[in-house]
């Protein structure tokens, strides 16, 4: 399992060139081929529970070395219909030099119907709704925004690095611009200091909200997070299985959207009918490796 609500996993692909030893996740729910790095680590990399960046400085992908990979791409897969933007918010990248690299990717592979890519609400932020509406036109047409909770009480101890207001005001653009995304929400972020905020105030944000899809994830205290170290200080009380699913239904119980929960793990799916909240906690490990780079091991880093 992830630190993050949506479920990612390790991939060994062989486009993937990271000069430090450092995994590759992937969404599973998207389809898992073709994969493209635009941006390697993540801007942010201060989240208090998460650990999959913290030795992968945020990078942009040089447009040769993009290029080669799409060369690679188009010989093997040149009917691909979507792929996935690789790291973890290749959004992030000012619209100016995003947009030079789907155009890329789009000389390369023009069957593409969709683009898929992660990203953070704050990536929304420096784009406009025209800018937006041009994505969606080239392709990115989905994407998923790492949220974990609508509390801002709770996105400030975990160190998000927006507020509530943020989410609303950038998922309006989305919505406005016809990209559609997923939220997920973490359960048990907040501790059971302040789980029925969480819950509640999380709900009422999603409420506003339009997504297609919302997945959730049991948190997990991994070695090296702040967050361990203030559990074993006695800062922070990590909620017990019962804990979670109490809260979980909590959230469910405010939510009004239209839901069920699907089998897979963590994933809370749109439907035309609702059924009761999940009885049981489940959890999904990653497992994997790493491929160091093919060459270049050497390089300067490229610098965004």
């Amino acid at each position: 399992m992830t630190d993050l609500g949506l479920t990612l996993s390790l991939v060994d692909s062989p486009l993937w060139r990271i000069c430090n030893p450092t995994p590759v996740y992937r969404n599973p729910y998207w389809p898992t081929w073709p994969l493209i790095q635009i941006t390697q680590g993540c801007t942010h990399n201060s989240c208090k529970f998460c650990t999959m960046y913290r030795d992968a400085p945020f990078r942009m992908q040089p447009m040769e070395w993009l290029e080669e990979d799409l060369r690679e791409l188009q010989a093997s897969d040149p009917h691909a219909k979507t792929i996935q933007l690789l790291s973890a918010n290749p959004l992030a990248l000012s619209y100016d030099r995003l947009m030079p690299r789907l155009e890329l990717i789009r000389k390369y592979l023009p069957e593409l119907e969709h683009m898929y890519a992660a990203t953070r609400v704050d990536d929304i932020r420096n784009k406009t709704v025209e800018q937006l509406h041009n994505l969606k036109e080239i392709g990115v047409n989905e994407i998923s925004l790492g949220v974990e909770s609508g509390d801002d009480w709770t996105l400030q101890r975990i160190n998000k690095g927006y507020t509530s207001q943020d989410i609303l005001e950038q998922c309006r653009k989305l919505d406005e611009a016809g990209i559609a995304y997923w939220m997920t929400f973490l359960n048990g972020v907040a501790g059971r200091e302040h789980s029925h905020e969480h819950a509640v105030n999380s709900a009422k944000i999603f409420n506003q909200c339009k997504p297609m899809l919302v997945g959730t994830g049991g948190l997990t205290l991994f070695p090296g997070t702040p967050l361990l170290e203030e559990a074993q200080h006695g800062e922070f009380t990590p909620l017990d299985e019962r804990e979670l699913m109490q809260e979980l239904h909590t959230f469910l119980s405010a939510a009004r959207l239209r839901l069920r929960i699907e089998h897979s793990p963590h994933l809370v799916a749109p439907s035309q009918r609702s059924i009761p909240p999940p009885q049981t906690a489940d959890s999904r490990r990653i497992a994997g490796g790493h491929r160091p780079c093919r060459h270049r091991c050497h390089d300067p880093p490229p610098t965004a």
